[in-house]
């Protein structure tokens, strides 16, 4: 026998059915309609019986909930004889055997000859795992002789239970003992695919018998679980018909079958009750079963039924199923209790009365429930769809094209981020901090001259150069060393994280009068007197540059950090979800390493400022000398006021007396003059008219300290042409080696860098764009789920037709 184990789709299998039985050999026929398979159904009934076993048949009963039959009771309660009677076959009825696994029958009625092809249903995969989609797979060829069906079950049922073990060995080899099986029990099911003139249209399932305990030689306690939870799995579902079976032969209460049935339809409005084995109860207590017919115990919506099946020996004697069904009608109408039940409780006996209330229980619940599966339908429909489209983009058939369209659409992100984007989070935006902290940073180092002498300088109080309030923020004047406290720039690491800090000057900060006297007097070495070298003023200088370095290089570290975590968030979201992530990844390493290689050449940019730095220099002269001679005359007027407070105090506080009129002057006589107005009235009969107030402190004695003054002037005057220089330049190198660095080049880097130009250009984009397998499996699971969905609702949309 040829091995056609092979999985297959729902169109597949109606392509299988179609299968025309060979021209020799002969086909088993039944006199009569079997079971639901009876013509003398109405045509409305088959039409809904037909429509539901069509939605079964393309899966989609794994996604809404479908009217079907399921089977249950205890183990050898004769459900398989019942489903016997139903779809006119024989199941594996050898003794002390029993079903393990479920059996589901999808019945068609057809015009054509009977058929019946088997199928292997996998839910799980051969550890035990959910698989995302189920698997069918054909076992064997298609069966035309009914004869052959039990014996290919037996089979199909004994590959479920050996999953690891190769399909033709149970095809082709000897009957094996099932207990040499692999698992004990499986919720992967056998599928009877079965059409003919007399087959019902009709889905149902035979479930495995619940079990108490397993034996010590065979199974194992978790056994009991399993088979509890597949019953559960179909009977929980609103729209299962539960068809409950009984065995008289055993106490009502030791059958736990009925006791899941009613936890999950308490009401007992979906459950039809079945006694089987009558002829099997005790002598004696036929009368207790009785009232379960009369619907007195254990009432069911739907009523308690009772059938007597033919034995394991009448199924060895070749009964017809005609002779079993007039042996049935027999023993009820000739054997009490059951012939004394009155009338209107006979129509509870028999399979023929059981087949019909059932077909016509499940015919109305199709057509109730049909405008709710339409609804369900759209909506998982709606839903798979949008599951769908949140995922990534299915790979391309032309990945090499696809990535260089990425990297393009990539580098002008970058490059528009670059430039500029109106976003708080912006690149631009998140570096500013910085480049402000460093500014307030470089403009901190300014020198702190203190224009008296050591011995009591630190006592005096200074104020701040007004005129400086004129180019610096408020907040940012210069506080002179007079100020006992003062704020400072304090840097965190690399970070450029800014605090500002509050502390107290210490007294080394200061550079009083007389250090710079003295130090310019040891720095005399040809000079007539009075006369100083300007190496002095560029021993300060360089002093201050030298402070220069270390927020410029912890402004470049900052703005490499902040570049690196902006194109970091630029790769993922460009590349994120391409691939297995392999993309992502190589170029996030390639970016890495080239805003690597532009802070390298900003850093250099950087010594190159500071080394342009290392000799005092500036074209800017009307600015220079502009601040020398206000911070001349600032000193100057601190050191005149400290030495001449008086004078100084008299000269601002002068003012000169207001004119009077003719009137007043006639009739008073003037004060006399005193202090500053004496000395300017002096003055100006002296033939120096106009002088004002100020000048007369230009009449003082020359200051000792007056190179020393002009030394500090110079450096102090310098100091703002220099930082405002440094602190412009030194943002603008970073801007233009790190910041516009990153997108000049970037493109040509990952092409060559990724190697998607060379000879393996194609090989590696291929493998770049391999799909993570769970996304993959994702989206073949919700394809197959939306396909299977949206053949449903075109079989929906034919009713009728």
């Amino acid at each position: 026998m040829p091995n056609l184990d092979t999985s297959v789709s729902a169109s597949e299998f109606e392509s299988a059915m179609d299968i025309s039985p060979p021209r020799s050999g002969s086909v088993e026929c039944v006199e009569d309609g079997v079971g639901l398979s009876n013509p003398q159904l109405s045509h409305g009934r088959r039409q809904m019986l037909d429509l539901v076993n069509r939605l079964h048949s393309t899966g989609v009963q794994v996604d809404i909930d479908l009217p079907q039959i399921a089977v249950i009771g205890s183990q050898s309660a004769g459900k398989s004889s019942l489903i016997e009677s139903i779809s006119g076959i024989t199941l594996p009825r050898a003794a002390g055997t029993c079903t393990r696994c479920p059996t589901e029958c999808r019945l068609s009625r057809s015009e054509e000859a009977w058929k019946c092809i088997v199928l292997l249903r996998f839910i799980t995969d051969n550890k035990g795992q959910p698989l995302g989609q189920a698997r069918n797979e054909i076992f064997g060829t298609t069966i035309f002789n009914k004869a052959e069906v039990e014996d290919r079950i037996k089979r199909a049922q004994r590959a479920i239970l050996n999953p690891n073990k190769p399909r033709k060995t149970f095809l082709e080899g000897d009957d094996e003992d099932v207990h040499d099986s692999e698992l004990s029990f499986s919720n992967n099911s056998v599928t009877l695919q079965i059409s003919g003139p007399d087959v019902a249209d009709l889905s149902f399932c035979d479930l495995p018998g619940l079990i108490a305990s397993v034996s010590s030689s065979r199974g194992n306690s978790s056994d009991i679980s399993l088979v509890e939870g597949l019953v559960t799995s179909y009977i929980k579902k609103p729209s299962c018909i539960i068809l409950l079976t009984v065995a008289c032969e055993t106490d009502f209460e030791n059958q736990g079958a009925h006791r899941l049935a009613k936890q999950y339809d308490p009401e007992g409005k979906r459950t039809i009750g079945v006694l089987t084995k009558p002829d099997r109860i005790p002598v004696g207590e036929e009368a207790n079963w009785l009232p379960f017919i009369r619907n007195e115990k254990e009432p069911l919506e739907n009523n308690w039924y009772c059938v007597k099946q033919p034995s394991s020996n009448d199924i060895k004697q070749k009964i017809t199923w005609s002779d079993a069904r007039q042996r049935e009608d027999e023993y009820f109408s000739m054997t009490a209790p059951w012939s004394d039940l009155d009338t209107m409780y006979q129509k509870y006996l028999r399979t023929s009365n059981l087949v019909e209330r059932l077909s016509s229980i499940l015919s109305d619940l199709i057509s109730k429930r049909l405008p709710q599966i339409q609804d369900e339908l759209e909506k998982t429909i709606f839903k798979a769809r949008e599951a769908l489209s949140a995922l990534p983009k299915a790979p391309s058939s032309d990945p090499l094209n696809e990535i260089a369209t990425l990297l393009h659409v990539f580098i002008s992100d970058v490059f528009q981020h670059v430039e500029g984007v109106s976003d708080e989070d912006g690149l631009l935006q998140v570096i500013r901090p910085a480049q402000e902290t460093f500014r307030r940073h470089v403009r901190s180092t300014a020198p702190k001259f203190h224009p008296f002498e050591r011995k009591h300088g630190s006592s005096k109080k200074l104020t701040r150069p007004k005129f400086l309030a004129n180019e610096e923020e408020h907040s940012e004047i210069e506080s002179e060393p007079e100020d006992e406290d003062y704020q400072s720039d304090c840097w965190s690491g690399l970070s450029g994280a800014r605090v500002l800090k509050k502390r107290k000057r210490a007294e080394t900060d200061l550079i009083f009068i007389d250090d710079v006297y003295d130090r310019a007097h040891r720095a005399r070495t040809r000079e007539l007197p009075g006369n100083y070298p300007f190496v002095v003023q560029e021993t300060f200088i360089a002093a201050i540059i030298k402070e220069w370095r270390y927020p410029a290089v912890v402004l470049c570290k900052t703005v490499h950090t902040l570049i690196l975590e902006h194109c970091k968030m630029l790769v993922t979201k460009h590349f994120a979800f391409f691939g297995q992530g392999t993309l992502e990844q190589r170029v996030k390493a390639i970016v890495q390493k080239h805003v690597n290689e532009c802070l390298q050449r900003a850093e250099e940019r950087i010594d190159w400022l500071l080394k342009l730095e290392d000799r005092p220099f500036s074209l800017n002269i009307h600015y220079l000398t502009d601040y020398k001679y206000k911070f001349l005359a600032h000193y100057k007027g601190l050191r005149k006021k400290d030495q001449k407070a008086e004078l100084m105090e008299s000269i601002e506080s002068y003012r000169p007396s207001t004119s009077q009129n003719t009137f007043s002057r006639a009739k008073t006589v003037e004060p006399q003059e005193t202090g500053i107005a004496k000395v300017l009235s002096g003055l100006a009969e002296m033939g120096l008219p106009g002088i004002k107030p100020e000048d007369i402190s230009k009449l003082l004695p020359a200051d000792r300290m007056e190179h020393a003054v002009v030394i500090m002037a110079d450096v102090r005057a310098y100091f703002q042409v220099a930082y405002k220089r440094f602190a412009d330049n030194v943002p603008l190198a970073i801007d233009y080696e790190l910041v516009r660095g990153i997108e000049r080049d970037l493109l040509q880097t990952l092409y060559g860098r990724l190697g998607i130009n060379g000879l393996e250009g194609q090989r590696i984009c291929k493998e770049l764009a391999q799909e993570n397998p769970h996304i993959a499996d994702r989206r073949e699971d919700l394809q197959k789920k939306l396909e299977r969905l949206q053949i449903a609702s075109s079989e929906l949309m034919h009713i009728g037709a």
